[in-house]
């Protein structure tokens, strides 16, 4: 049954064992384009964290408007969002891609006084509730992912962009996301690549070497990683990704989370 479980998750998300950096840079980059002009945006807007995931993004995000605007004549525009909760430690990651890929339009917009004052009309509701109580790190970390979305469709529907997401198959294998990504998005370039491979394509692109081999981090606490938290390495998860063997142990792990995940993956039920 496992095999055959295997099968159908890497049939669901479009894992290919193999990849040609450069096919799967063009095929994204047309993706991006393709869906700015039906929707006609003038432009994508990614949230950049410092992390490898949205480093390509925002590679590719730029490369397909400069082509757009290249072709067209229009100035079709790549907003790159810098979206700390106080003080982010590596936050000259984030600049740093800005800076690799020449994105010109960057705004950084604070998320600590939003999030605070949510968590704190969230206690006040509990203690109504008879349940006096702060919130867990793990529901504040998701108010802080929702509130990212928030800030970021304020920008995207002011200037008629459309937002990209960061999401990949080594994320929704394990439905290691809020529903539908970081509160849901407009595009998802990067979703049927696992880890190992957005890695090859950041190499590609010219992302520099410390954000490609950095630990994986959602940055929902301090300390937080993604491997430490889920117990299962990024090499075992593009492995089984991939169609290959792996441990036994997190082979079970993986799939018990992708079985007890379902509905952050689906359509939202109806009746």
């Amino acid at each position: 049954m496992s095999g055959q479980l295997q099968q159908e998750i890497i049939r669901r998300f479009g894992v290919k064992p193999v990849i040609d950096v450069d096919e799967e840079i063009r095929r994204r980059v047309d993706f991006l384009k393709e869906h700015v002009v039906q929707a006609r945006a003038a432009g994508l807007l990614i949230a950049i964290s410092g992390g490898v995931d949205s480093a390509v993004t925002a590679g590719l995000c730029k490369r397909a408007t400069d082509e757009l605007s290249r072709e067209t004549g229009r100035d079709y525009w790549t907003v790159g969002v810098f979206q700390p909760y106080g003080e982010q430690p590596d936050i000259e990651d984030a600049y740093e891609v800005a800076r690799v890929f020449g994105l010109t339009h960057t705004v950084e917009t604070n998320i600590r006084d939003a999030v605070d004052e949510i968590a704190l009309e969230a206690e006040y509701a509990l203690k109504k509730l008879g349940l006096p109580r702060h919130l867990s790190k793990e529901a504040k970390g998701n108010v802080k992912a929702r509130t990212r979305m928030v800030l970021q469709y304020a920008l995207a529907n002011e200037l008629n962009l459309l937002v990209v997401g960061t999401d990949h198959a080594s994320e929704a294998v394990t439905g290691f996301f809020t529903k539908w990504g970081d509160g849901a998005v407009d595009l998802t370039p990067l979703s049927s690549l696992n880890k190992r491979q957005v890695r090859m394509l950041a190499e590609r692109l010219g992302v520099p070497r410390r954000i490609i081999e950095k630990a994986p981090t959602a940055g929902l606490w301090e300390g937080q990683t993604d491997e430490g938290e889920l117990g299962i390495p990024y090499e075992a998860n593009s492995d089984y990704l991939e169609g290959k063997d792996i441990d036994p142990v997190i082979r079970e792990k993986l799939e018990r989370q992708y079985l007890r995940t379902e509905h952050k993956r689906s359509p939202i039920p109806g009746i």
